[in-house]
């Protein structure tokens, strides 16, 4: 089975969600998000918000002095003013440059390898198998002497993989932070109140768990850091990633702001018709193939009977409630991507190539399939190719493996408009378990849940009714953090954004601006305000969203291109390395 690129996961923060490792029922449905807007799409934003999130990760730090294992050498060391020799050189064609010392080197090293340890916890943890994710490194030997493969297929040691990544780190940032030191007139641009308050309460944290293992701050960061990394050297490359992170906002920014011409969206739409397409279905997955026939056998002609039939080979518990919303089972208009993006959750959307595989994968195998072949890769979906074809009617049903499907409405290129919409979540207060979700909340808990929705939407029918107050509400009593300061906005959402029965209620046919409701997911209960559809058709928003993407794709990779990164042999002698293992 081929190994995802340690990219992937390392610098995607290498953590999973208790979420994805519940059953099938809860993958179906995502979070309600942010729809995918128009920016960067570049592994640089993933490797640079990894760097801006360690910054805040105190634990790791205290896992290497809370257990003894202070790096060997690092606080009697004779050769400190080896840091400051020049380990790294970023260097752009136009002749900005940048010269990192060995101990920006190992801020960059420590940070690189907790998180590879972290990541291989976290997935350890959840039963997923490491050498899938190319995490199977073994902490207790040495880097040195044990190998994987890189990107280009060569067999190279771990000590080499992690220093590739850690060049990649500090090539990736520093283009950027140069960047934007250019663009602000040659000077540092500030960072912001909340980064200043997050990176001071971070090195706050540090200096009281040194305290409390006999360290100064500098001298607990040299100990689980390296040599050099004193609390200047973190609070300097700390600094520098937020501004690399906020420079990189910019230009998402910018491109988000960019617009096309008619010309230029139509010729998009005839170039990727397939893809813009969508279906309106109801449609299931059950838990065996045979439920799935006797589903299918039982589905009346008009489909009246899906929701009966949707609880009844439901498993028991949250699910059969659950499904007990007819928009529990109802996709409007979606594209065919939108299937494969679900990871798998229906049969009928995962590839011929997976099903060959699932009978000898495991369960976490095969939770993560979708994500196991490249994009260039061709692959077949004939459960989809059924679906999307023009010879499709409405009232046509189907059972694919163990899902079944009943035709809304037939592949068109729709004009349905993306939609502004407010909410206010309401989850099961559980236990004080982070791990609990709120699917394994009680019937008492839900109903407690309930009660406090309907107190919030009283309160606002009450009120005056505006948007405003909605807002309000949202931002005082949400526990959606996605929103919560936005007064429980979400702008141009498109369906597919959201959980299932959220996606249902904002695309009815009669849904009317100012229209409020209290609808159930896995979640919790969300208090619903439609704030009114923006205008612009899906299909348009999506090819808007697409070229920016392209070209800001385009323009980072031009960018990245311009710079430069090399090592100094003579200051590469003192990185720091693994060496509690390899000396």
């Amino acid at each position: 089975m081929a190994k995802k690129d340690l990219n992937d996961d390392l610098f995607a923060g290498g953590s999973i969600s208790g979420d994805e490792k519940k059953s099938k029922r809860a993958k179906k449905s995502k979070t309600p998000k942010s729809p995918s807007k128009k920016g960067i799409a570049s592994n640089t934003i993933r490797i640079i918000k990894a760097v801006v999130a360690c910054v805040v990760v105190v634990a790791l730090l205290v896992t290497y002095v809370a257990t003894g294992a202070v790096r060997k050498g690092f606080i009697h060391s004779t050769l400190q003013w080896t840091t400051n020799l020049t380990a790294v050189t970023v260097k752009s064609d136009d002749g900005e440059k940048a010269r990192i010392p060995v101990s920006t080197y190992n801020y960059y090293f420590a940070m690189t390898y907790n998180n590879l340890m972290q990541s291989q916890s976290t997935y350890e943890q959840y039963g997923l198998d490491l050498e899938t994710y190319n995490l199977d490194v073994d902490f207790d030997k040495p880097l040195s002497k044990q190998t994987t493969t890189n990107d280009d297929g060569e067999v190279i040691t771990w000590l080499e993989y992690i220093n590739d990544q850690v060049v990649d780190s500090i090539k990736s940032t520093y283009t950027y932070y140069l960047e934007a030191v250019k663009a602000n007139g040659g000077e540092e641009p500030e960072i912001t109140e909340e980064q200043q308050s997050e990176l001071d309460s971070t090195l706050t944290e540090y200096a009281e768990t040194a305290s409390g293992y006999g360290y100064t701050l500098s001298g607990y960061l040299v100990a689980a850091m390296g040599k050099g990394v004193t609390e200047s050297v973190y609070r300097r490359e700390a600094t520098r990633a937020y501004i690399a992170q906020n420079y990189t906002d910019t230009l998402n920014n910018e491109s988000s702001e960019k617009e096309y011409t008619d010309d230029e969206l139509n010729a998009y739409k005839d170039e990727h018709l397939q893809d813009l397409q969508s279906v309106s279905v109801r449609i299931f997955e059950a838990n065996t193939e045979d439920d799935a026939i006797a589903f299918k056998n039982a589905l009346k002609g008009d489909g009246s009977n899906f929701t009966d039939l949707a609880v009844q080979y439901s498993d028991e518990g949250f699910d059969k409630e659950y499904y007990s919303d007819p928009g529990a089972s109802t996709r409007l208009y979606a594209t065919r991507d939108s299937f494969i993006n679900q990871g798998g959750a229906y049969a009928i959307a995962v590839s011929d190539d997976n099903h060959e595989e699932s009978d000898e994968q495991s369960e976490s195998d095969k939770e993560s399939e979708s994500d196991e072949h490249s994009e260039e890769e061709e692959l077949s979906y004939p459960g989809l190719d059924w679906l999307f074809s023009a010879d499709r009617k409405a009232g046509e049903s189907y059972q694919y493996s163990t899902t079944v499907v009943y035709i809304i409405s037939p592949v068109e290129l729709s004009d349905v408009s993306t939609v502004n919409v407010r909410h206010i979540l309401i989850s099961p207060i559980t236990d004080d378990d982070d791990s609990t979700s709120p699917q394994d909340a009680t019937d008492e808990q839900w109903e407690t849940a309930l009660s406090t929705a309907q107190d919030i939407l009283n309160q606002f029918n009450n009120g005056d009714k505006t948007e405003d107050s909605f807002a309000s509400l949202a931002t005082e009593n949400t526990t959606d953090t996605g929103s919560s300061s936005n007064g429980g906005l979400y702008e141009n959402v498109s369906p597919g954004d959201m959980v299932s029965t959220f996606d249902s209620w904002c695309f009815a046919d009669d849904r009317s601006e100012g229209d409020t409701a209290i609808v159930r997911s896995q979640y919790g209960y969300h208090i619903m305000y439609f704030s009114g559809r923006t205008g612009t058709p899906v299909w348009k928003y999506s090819a808007e969203n697409s070229l920016s993407t392209e070209d800001a794709k385009t323009a980072a990779e031009q960018l990245e291109e311009s710079y430069k990164v090399s090592v100094n042999w003579f200051g590469s002698r003192y990185f720091e390395k693994d060496v509690d293992i390899d000396n």
